[in-house]
């Protein structure tokens, strides 16, 4: 019998030196004998290539040896990435592009599969999501001290489950695989173009240090970076868009209405208002410090334990001017024009208010992790590695250490004729206000209090996680597995996080009036002449042309002075999230034990060589959700544009315990065929997961704390949801023709089962009656009609004051006549199974000894999973999916490394349903996006490097819309921004 011994290629051989040394590495291959690498290989002589070559020559290198479809990007030496941020690096992956948060990029969607899809880990380990998330951002760790990114676009049974578009894992610096001393550090000095209350220049320092002693047994690594950048967002924003709100029978304005009209004169198809139209300015203020220690021990050859803890901590303050209209509809509307899909594209609407507010929010993001690994290689062909972590990601946004809440304050007036919303020009919509002073502008001693509201709603997300790993490499039998993987693991999740809100407080809604509350030097007057000034229509064009700015903790002191429990009794002006206790607290724990076998096969099939990689993966999960249940005890009316929850108090809260369960087989198998030394072809086969969202998780019912006419909503969760499920294929084709270079295209097929749709229902409850359109109600209007006045919310009020049917506080509660409220209660269920599919291009070319180089790639994706924007159903479509594109140029030579990149992405689906947005759960959708980038590096000595670097030099702007171009959501602006810095390094 012929004993089979496991060889290695050339090409693994020299990879496993390469990935030993920690260095960017080509590779010359000088044994011509790949038989039996202990025995017959020749030396490999490994030359280091640094920069930007060496960095694209390891990742596809790395890529070039894996099994399945995968990419990568590395370190082009150390303490630096080729990006300042984590995900604008993985948006240069085939495959990947970013949403943005701040101007950056924070959140990944691979193959058209968005955040929640996508499963993070930290070598190898599951990290939990920010907050009370799935998703991880990533704007919020520093590349400092990472080696490696790879992503996973195939199934693997060797991998945590969780990643249905792609596993990403994070490779940090190991002081073992890098021997001896090494140290490199940076400062940076950032400007923000966009900046006007922060500093003009923030600081950004780093240092990464590894070393090994007592004979390379003991290794040390240490990162630290520190990050601030102030700067500021413009924005304007409608909240949401309301389908078919009545129209006027006898409108006292112009109507335009393009729609066609039946036999009977009635419009066909729907129509469509906005509920709001908004303008503000955020001046942010962003601290980022991340740190990591490794410290590893081998006392022998054969074993190596590693000791971990990684940190961040990403605290943001903005404080934020806005201004705008809001418009309840409900007879208000005075005269409009329609386009062809029933979208108002002008609006004059009377009664409600126009509004200026001040906000502050200082949120803090705290993530850290434990870990502790044993590696025990028993024999030549067995090696066993045990590994534990204990990791944590909480999200505060109450860190304001004055107030320890989210804050709002809304001053305005509701003394007006008409609001008028205006999108036939430009790209931004204007919104003016008629008061009834005459002119478009209020006068400082008219501004009264509307409302404050007080917010804190902290989330966390816990991760628990044992696995053990074995690898074995079959030299005993004469068959052509090479080796198995198998492993278990246990995991526990915890995610939970609660609200508290403190109601409207300070009124509300101008009834009674207390203008008196704030002296007219309280207030700036601003020109918009400068806002938004990158859009066609902002800027010098922009209406309203003006706005007001005041000081957000002197409007709180002068209402708490001014509004008393005396003077207001329940109404009393007190800044606390706590008002009145927790308004929610949700918690769900998972808990999923998983065992994997996973082997791999090498042998030929026509004289191709072939390997293969073929295993499973099992999972059961068992699902608890704890969710806090208030009890609701009526809606009351506190002001023409405001409607209040009331709860029952002098109770316990009462929580609900939810229990729900799965199990998942998992199988996958990747061919691999060499069809030349230069030729690879691919494909695979398997399934994969995602899980549901926490949110959907929770079991229990919310409704919602503010329900207007046209709000009335509602959530309730489902811990039975069963995971998204793919079934995936992939094929590929990879040509590496010279040294760095390399072309590949790939197609790709998923099939989603268990998709989640989240449906609505009408539902009454017992005892909570609508004052609105309810006798009483109705009785007013016919007061109002008769004597020949227009019935919007503001007189229906009032009349109904009249009537005798508020209290000593103006305050109109419901009675036993009203009828019950409709609420639309939103239920997320498993529904059918959805397909996705795509193809990928990419091409890296090194121009030889000249220093030039060139990557690109695209992804086109396509599936039956696009909301369909002409019907009010409810739907179920993919978040995210759209093509994307980006190119890299570079030189690099003579000291100088220059880069240039554009990051492109298509428009898409940011997801469904909106703030204001009727019961028809409408879209979200962003308009497409393009950034360029450029970095200059000069290296003074081998040791001392100079750097500049440009983020967003083309002033990219962010826009959203909804159900059409034409129904506007948001428009972001907020300028490039720029770095000087040098960098030392010491070896």
């Amino acid at each position: 019998m012929t004993q089979h011994t496991f060889t290695k290629t050339r090409l693994a051989a020299t990879l496993a030196v390469v990935l030993s040394t920690g260095v960017h590495s080509a590779v010359a291959q000088e044994s011509t004998d790949s038989d039996n690498l202990n025995d017959n290989a020749q030396p490999v002589e490994v030359i280091e290539v640094q920069g930007i070559r060496g960095s694209l020559i390891k990742a596809m290198d790395i890529k070039r040896s894996n099994n399945g479809v995968m990419d990568a990007i590395s370190a082009e030496e150390m303490g630096r990435f080729p990006d300042t941020n984590l995900a604008e690096s993985l948006q240069r992956i085939t495959g990947v592009s970013v949403s943005r948060s701040n101007g950056e990029g924070s959140q990944i969607t691979v193959r058209g599969f968005g955040p929640e899809f996508n499963l993070i880990t930290l070598n190898g380990r599951q990290m939990p999501g920010t907050g009370y998330t799935r998703s991880f951002n990533l704007e919020n760790l520093s590349s400092e001290g990472v080696s490696t990114l790879e992503v996973f676009k195939t199934a693997r049974a060797a991998t945590p489950s969780g990643g249905l578009g792609a596993n990403v894992n994070i490779v940090t610096t190991k002081p073992l695989n890098n021997p001896g001393q090494r140290f490199s550090v940076m400062g940076k000095a950032i400007h923000d173009s966009s900046v006007e209350e922060g500093d003009e220049v923030t600081p950004e320092v780093a240092a990464v240090y590894s070393n090994t002693f007592a004979d390379d047994t003991l290794g040390l690594a240490v990162s630290f970076s520190h990050h601030q950048r102030d700067f500021q967002r413009q924005q304007a924003n409608v909240q949401g868009w309301q389908a078919n709100v009545a129209l006027p029978d006898s409108p006292s304005g112009t109507v335009i209405d393009p729609r066609a009209v039946d036999d009977e004169g009635n419009r066909i198809g729907n129509h469509f208002f906005p509920k709001d139209m908004n303008y503000g300015i955020d001046n942010v203020e962003r601290e980022r410090t991340n740190a990591q220690v490794t410290l590893q021990y081998a006392p022998t050859d054969a074993l190596t334990f590693t000791a971990d803890y990684t940190a961040s901590n990403a605290v943001t303050g903005v404080n934020s001017i806005g201004w705008g209209i809001w418009n309840e509809f409900g007879g208000n509307i005075n005269g409009y024009e329609l386009d062809e899909n029933g979208t108002a594209v002008y609006a004059d609407i009377a009664g409600n208010d126009g509004s200026f507010t001040a906000a502050k929010n200082t949120t803090e993001v705290d993530a850290e992790s434990i870990g502790f690994n044993v590696e025990w290689m028993v024999s030549d062909d067995l090696t066993f590695s045990l590994d534990y972590h204990d990791s944590s990601n909480e999200a505060d946004n109450g860190a304001d250490p004055g107030s320890g809440n989210a804050g709002q304050v809304i001053l305005g007036s509701d003394q007006l004729i008409s609001k008028v919303y205006d999108y036939r020009n430009g790209e931004i919509p204007h919104a003016y206000i008629n008061w009834a002073n005459g002119t478009t502008v209020l006068q400082p001693g008219e501004i009264d209090s509307n409302f404050s509201q007080f917010i804190h709603s902290p989330g966390k997300s816990e991760i628990e996680q044992l696995q053990l790993d074995g690898q074995w490499y079959n030299s005993a039998f004469d068959i052509p597995m090479v080796e198995v993987k198998f492993g278990a693991a246990r995991t526990e999740q915890t995610m939970g996080g609660t609200t508290a809100w403190s109601g409207l407080r300070g009124g509300p809604g101008f009834n009674p009036s207390f203008t008196e509350i704030f002296p007219d030097s309280m207030f700036t007057l601003n020109s918009t002449a400068g806002l938004l000034d990158q859009f066609a229509g902002g800027g010098a064009d922009l209406l309203p042309s003006y706005y007001y700015t005041y000081d957000f903790d002197e409007a709180v002191a002068r209402q708490m002075a001014f509004l008393t429990e005396a003077l207001m009794g329940d109404n009393v002006y007190v800044p606390d999230a706590y008002f009145d206790g927790i308004d929610s607290e949700s918690y769900v724990e998972e808990v999923t034990n998983s065992i994997y076998v996973q082997t791999d096969w090498e042998f030929e099939v026509a004289d191709f060589p072939v390997t293969l990689n073929v295993g499973v993966r099992y999972e059961e999960t068992e699902v608890t959700s704890t969710v806090r249940q208030r009890v609701e005890q009526q809606v009351n009316w506190v002001s023409p544009s405001e409607w209040i929850m009331q709860y029952e108090t002098g109770g316990s809260d009462n929580f609900l315990v939810s229990e729900g369960d799965y199990d998942v087989f998992l199988p996958m198998f990747d061919v691999r065929v060499d069809i030349t030394d230069d030729l690879i072809g691919r494909a695979s086969w398997g399934k994969t997961i995602s899980r549901a969202p926490l949110g959907a998780l929770a079991g229990g019912r919310a409704l919602s704390g503010s329900p207007k006419p046209g709000s009335r909503t509602g959530g309730q969760g489902n811990t039975n949801l069963l995971p998204f499920e793919s079934t995936n294929l992939d094929f590929a084709l990879e040509y590496y023709y010279d040294e760095g270079s390399y072309a590949s295209v790939g197609y790709f097929r998923k099939d989603v089962d268990n998709f989640i749709q989240t449906q609505i229902t009408e539902t009454t409850i017992e005892g909570l009656h609508d004052i609105f359109n309810g006798p009483r109600y109705q009785q007013a209007i016919a007061d109002i009609e008769a004597r020949g006045d227009q019935a919007d919310s503001n007189a229906i009020y009032e009349q109904m004051l009249a009537n005798g049917h508020g209290n000593a506080d103006g305050v109109i509660m419901p009675d036993g006549s009203d009828p019950l409220i409709v609420w639309n209660i939103s239920q997320p269920t498993n529904t059918d199974s959805k397909m996705v599919d795509g193809f990928e291009v990419a091409v890296q070319h090194l121009f030889g000894e000249s220093g030039f180089g060139i990557g690109a790639n695209a992804t086109f994706v396509d599936g039956d999973v696009e909301f369909d924007v002409d019907s009010l159903t409810q739907q179920a479509p993919l978040n995210g999916l759209s093509d994307s594109a980006n190119v890299q140029l570079y030189y690099e030579k003579h000291g100088w490394s220059a880069k240039v990149t554009y990051a492109w992405r298509d428009s898409y689906l940011i997801g469904v349903g909106q703030s204001q947005g009727s019961s028809d759960a409408p879209p979200q959708f962003a308009r497409t996006y393009g950034q360029w980038d450029v970095s200059v590096h000069y290296d003074i000595t081998e040791d001392l490097t100079v750097f500049f670097e440009g983020i967003n030099l083309n002033n990219e702007t962010e826009q959203g819309y909804g159900r059409y171009e034409e129904q506007f959501l948001f428009a972001r602006q907020y300028g490039p921004r720029y770095a000087l810095g040098l960098r030392y390094i010491f070896e």
